[in-house]
């Protein structure tokens, strides 16, 4: 069934309407039975203070009534996937080419993801990243769309022949049109076997601007020499590594540089969703093989890289059409398949991720002082990670867009 944008957004915009509080000032309490503050603590039994966008106190739980009550539920801080591509989405004719599309039609279809994004517990996400990213993060943040926090790169450094003059007016472009971070391609797609793409020096002229900038930056790097070369060039993170190896962990980790890998969705998402990608682009049939033989080849990266105990390992899915709305499924082929601990695993989507974000201490925990994105889970994701996947409630920012009252 092809999706409208149109009637969508307008169910999702009369769903946050109704969600919102009507007093942003007027102080909420939200107890929980159990809750995980993203920092590795579990409480048992507490009310948390809010007043207007901010938790003011997280202490035990009081005897009078509370806003709203999960003594039977698991509240987390509000959720944080690194890396969506927010406006990618299936247009009128069911494929991800979006041929024929207006502009208008495809600010919509970017706003219907991020509501999905936000109502599956998602409170802020990295868009790498388009220039429609902009204006909905703006429109997000005024308050006048429903969606999770969103930051975005504005657009990617995919020229392999550019000078390093070019790669420093790159940067500065970006900076100037209000981008968050700054985003280059270092290798192939792993739909073209991933070599490296930059040399070294391209690499190393881009990460030394982004530094200049303030900015952020984050690698695409499949190939272990790109990953090298980024890690030794101080840049701030490396997505996907497909082909990483040890070497290249325990480089990371010593150079601190942030590790994003994606090995649970946005392959299987590909594969899933085959006939609406396939003849577009790279997306042919020898692109689907490497897809395809690449999930296996991820996972045993991944469980190497949870062998270095420094390593900085965040969580973000790549999400793209067909994805959005589904990015806890990351966590939990992280946690059911690759082995990793549940409590690692979330924290690597709150506290370590909004530190990725260059947004600590403002999001990603549950203590006082900080923005009051929260959401109440139905099950405990320490003991069954699915959990995540079942999200009952979601606060950001203080306001309240879902809320589903279960028997």
């Amino acid at each position: 069934m092809n999706r409208r944008p149109f009637p969508g957004f307008l169910v999702a915009g009369a769903l946050w309407l109704a969600a919102a509080p009507t007093g942003a000032q007027t102080p909420i309490s939200v107890r929980a039975g159990t809750l995980i503050d993203g920092n590795g603590g579990v409480r048992r039994d507490v009310t948390i203070l809010v007043t207007g966008s901010r938790i003011q106190t997280v202490n035990g739980a009081g005897a009078g009534p509370a806003t709203y009550d999960f003594s039977r539920f698991t509240v987390l801080p509000g959720l944080i996937d690194t890396h969506v591509h927010i406006g990618s989405h299936f247009g009128k004719d069911g494929r991800a080419s979006n041929q024929g599309e207006t502009p208008t039609e495809a600010i919509l279809y970017a706003a219907e993801n991020a509501y999905v994004t936000l109502m599956a517990g998602f409170t802020t996400v990295q868009s790498i990243g388009s220039r429609e990213d902009v204006a909905l993060r703006e429109a997000i943040a005024r308050g006048e769309l429903p969606g999770p926090r969103i930051l975005t790169s504005i657009a990617s450094l995919t020229d392999t022949s550019v000078t390093p003059d070019g790669i420093r007016q790159f940067v500065q472009r970006r900076v100037s049109e209000g981008a968050d971070l700054i985003k280059i391609f270092a290798s192939k797609s792993i739909r073209e076997g991933g070599a490296q793409t930059l040399s070294d020096e391209q690499i190393q002229v881009a990460c030394e601007a982004a530094q200049a900038a303030g900015k952020r930056i984050w690698i695409h790097a499949h190939a272990a020499s790109a990953a090298r070369a980024a890690a030794l060039a101080g840049c701030f993170a490396v997505t996907h590594g497909s082909q990483l190896t040890d070497r290249e962990f325990a480089l990371m980790a010593e150079r601190g540089t942030f590790f994003e890998p994606n090995i649970g969705l946005v392959s299987q998402n590909y594969i899933e969703n085959k006939a609406r990608y396939l003849g577009i682009g790279n997306y042919d049939e020898q692109g689907f093989r490497y897809m395809e033989q690449g999930i296996p080849l991820k996972l045993a990266m991944f469980k190497r890289a949870l062998q270095q105990k420094d390593l900085k390992l965040i969580m973000g899915t790549d999400a793209t059409a067909g994805a959005h709305g589904q990015n806890a499924r990351e966590i939990v082929y992280r946690v059911q398949v690759g082995g990793q601990p549940a409590m690692d695993a979330i924290i690597g989507t709150t506290s370590l991720a909004a530190e990725a974000l260059g947004l600590a201490g403002r999001i990603g925990a549950v203590a006082p002082g900080m923005e009051a994105d929260l959401i109440a889970v139905d099950g405990d994701p320490l003991r069954d990670i699915t959990a995540l996947q079942r999200v009952v409630f979601v606060m950001k920012g203080g306001k309240v867009y879902k809320n589903v009252r279960l028997r």
